[in-house]
């Protein structure tokens, strides 16, 4: 439906995309994910008309927008900071779009009603100002307002950044419902990789300007392409040159390990075991407990599933054990 072919930007003597391609399918949850400064913006930017690529296209449904204005393109765009209008009502904000377009008063009031509904804003809030509702319900006016149009695509840059731990993690699964409600294609921008891996039907992960690989959540974290990725998604073990001798593992490339594949005095028969390990320290974090093990010299941490209380004690004595399968080398 969407396709970014080898597109560029620069701003000055900079270059913040550097032949970007990549495709979005009808009805998908793709999202856009790197660290800040690394291009993932300037592409969301470009694909809703606020840049214009200094070469590529992009084209949505076949046809060549790439120069269309912002308004021609019927994209619906919410904000970092959701860019309500604080001295409007909720239903003036949500019907600004359809005022601009000159829809009939009869009919704004019903489509704002009908989607005020389907984000779950009952009616008592449509008179109130925007500073009387909570960051959650403010998100919910920002999604009204950008399907109010019934545009063909939302693009949403990252728009749980501002909100707190737990409110976050609610309005993610909220967010992730409502794109399944209404199947439109959806292109979201964050640098968090929780909520790219929780959220999306796949993932372009970019790094200064380029796309290091694009796939499925689970494709991207249990076959990194890149180092990069390897490294930018989730916790890893870098395995050091002492590690792999001591395992009896050669190999002249950089080694890694996910936390979750490394056991403790837990081997089985495809098992590499190493008895010489040491509790240093341990955090927990509720399901699970993260242990930062010294492992023959070697610095590796490990994830084991809480059981209630700590299962090893800082001082104490364990075996590491793992799948050479499970090692990523690069």
């Amino acid at each position: 439906m969407i396709i970014l072919d080898n597109i560029r930007v620069k701003f000055g003597d900079f270059e913040a995309l550097k032949g970007i391609s990549l495709q979005v399918a009808q009805g998908e949850f793709f999202t856009l994910l790197g660290p800040s400064g690394c291009g993932k913006t300037t592409t969301l930017r470009s694909i809703t008309g606020f840049i214009i690529p200094g070469s590529g296209t992009i084209t949505v449904n076949g046809k060549d927008i790439t120069n269309t204005a912002i308004e021609k393109r019927n994209i619906g765009m919410v904000f970092q900071n959701y860019a309500l209008f604080p001295s409007m009502s909720v239903f003036e904000n949500i019907a600004f779009g359809l005022k601009v377009k000159k829809v009939p008063k009869a009919e704004i009031k019903q489509r704002v009603e009908e989607i005020a509904q389907k984000v779950e804003l009952d009616a008592s809030q449509m008179s109130k100002k925007i500073s009387q509702l909570s960051g959650g319900q403010q998100q919910r006016i920002a999604i009204a307002r950008a399907l109010v149009t019934s545009p063909s695509i939302i693009c949403l840059d990252e728009p749980l950044s501002n909100l707190d731990a737990k409110l976050r993690v609610q309005l993610r699964n909220e967010l992730k419902e409502l794109q399944r409600k209404f199947g439109i294609t959806t292109i979201y921008v964050t640098h968090d990789q929780e909520e790219a891996l929780t959220l999306s039907d796949r993932i372009a992960v970019f790094n200064n300007g380029v796309i290091e690989q694009i796939g499925r959540p689970d494709e991207i974290y249990n076959h990194s392409k890149t180092e990069f990725v390897c490294n930018f998604i989730g916790d890893i073990n870098k395995l050091d040159g002492e590690f792999l001798q001591k395992v009896n593992i050669e190999s002249d490339k950089n080694c890694y390990i996910r936390l979750e594949r490394v056991y403790v005095n837990n081997p089985s028969a495809r098992h590499v075991v190493l008895h010489e390990a040491e509790v240093m320290s341990f955090e927990y974090y509720g399901l699970y407990i993260k242990y930062t093990l010294n492992a023959a010299g070697s610095v590796i941490k490990v994830i084991e599933k809480n059981s209630g209380v700590p299962q090893y004690e800082i001082g104490e004595k364990v075996s590491v054990s793992f799948d050479p399968n499970n090692i990523l080398q690069y």
